[in-house]
């Protein structure tokens, strides 16, 4: 990948979504991951549904689509995640 297009997509703002049953570990789990890139997330949104799951949307900058990418894939594994995929902003 060329240096320009690097910077590009570094500078690119993502969304990473997160549907995750009830559980209090949900959130830090999701956040740990920035954490572990030393990546501060511009915003982070928790909420609870009617349907008793959790939504988290976490938007970034700095980061690139195969730092998201790596990120879903890990948190995909986890047992009370349902469901998790990012997008461009």
């Amino acid at each position: 990948m060329a240096h320009e297009e690097q910077e590009r997509e570094v500078s690119q703002a993502l969304c990473l979504r997160v549907v995750a049953e009830r559980d209090p570990g949900a959130l830090a789990r999701v956040l740990n991951c920035f954490a572990s890139l030393n990546a501060i997330p511009r915003r982070v949104v928790a909420e609870f549904s009617t349907a008793g799951v959790q939504h988290i949307r976490v938007e970034i900058v700095g980061l690139t689509e195969w730092h998201l990418s790596l990120i879903s894939a890990k948190l995909g594994q986890a047992p009370m995640i349902e469901n998790v995929y990012w997008h461009h902003l």
